[in-house]
């Protein structure tokens, strides 16, 4: 059965927009939790724009003692402290989700829009998957489907990859034949991770819509969808949102 990890990011935004503590970030982590969800995401990031470091170490606090709920913590493995941002691995490190995905995304990025280059970075993660290792993290890495990347994903240590969804989700939105020759490249993808021993995740821009193809993706495990829910939930209601995305991932 296909997870759904709600990611809350734009629940934050939309508090941070105001101050103070409406909407209630744990009150709707709940909300989705009670709706049937497995998983909580955060991408903390160092300008603080949504996810600040209270908010995922209340989120430890709630979850990690509820262990039919997964807590993910996402984001740049090498941004460093900054101001009242301890630094990614730090935060994770005390905040000890069951997942950590590291995320290639710099600063001025609107949002994640590329997996790693490993024949950049690998030397540079190598000793950051190590340490989440000791800490009992499970480690993904958010990557592009291309195969050559995930074989070396494989050999520096990762659990799992999360295969980067938007280019699919582009290629729905203009056509059934642009979506189908993409998605054939994630399913090689996800065939060549199984092969590999690394568990399938995936995330950025599913919806209502393309979901219905994309849960059919071989040896898939989680989705992580933030951004569409919650525009979903401004017309259907929060729980109706997360509960019409579990029948399509478990239909």
């Amino acid at each position: 059965m296909i997870a759904l990890s709600v990611n809350l990011n734009k629940i934050a935004l939309l508090r941070n927009s105001r101050g103070g503590n409406l909407p209630d970030l744990l009150e709707h982590a709940e909300t989705c939790i009670g709706a049937g969800c497995k998983g909580i995401t955060v991408h903390p990031r160092p300008d603080q724009r949504h996810i600040r470091p209270e908010d995922t170490l209340a989120l430890a606090d709630m979850l990690n003692n509820r262990g039919e709920v997964e807590f993910n913590i996402e984001g740049n493995p090498f941004a460093g402290k900054e101001g009242r941002y301890p630094g990614f691995l730090a935060l994770v490190l005390e905040s000890r989700p069951d997942q950590c995905t590291l995320v290639p995304d710099g600063r001025q990025q609107l949002t994640s829009d590329h997996g790693f280059d490993l024949g950049k970075d690998a030397d540079a993660l190598l000793p950051i998957i190590d340490q989440l290792h000791e800490a009992g993290i499970r480690v993904s890495l958010f990557m592009d489907a291309d195969t050559r990347q995930i074989e070396l994903a494989s050999r520096i240590g990762a659990d799992r990859i999360e295969l980067y969804t938007g280019p699919f989700a582009a290629a729905f939105a203009r056509s059934p034949e642009h979506a189908a020759a993409v998605y054939m490249r994630h399913v090689e993808a996800a065939h060549t991770a199984n092969d590999l021993g690394l568990g399938v995740n995936a995330g950025h821009d599913l919806n209502l819509e393309n979901l219905l193809l994309y849960r059919q993706l071989p040896y898939l495990r989680e989705v992580s969808i933030g951004h569409a829910l919650v525009v979903d939930a401004i017309a259907r209601g929060l729980v109706p949102t997360v509960q019409a995305y579990l029948r399509i991932l478990h239909g």
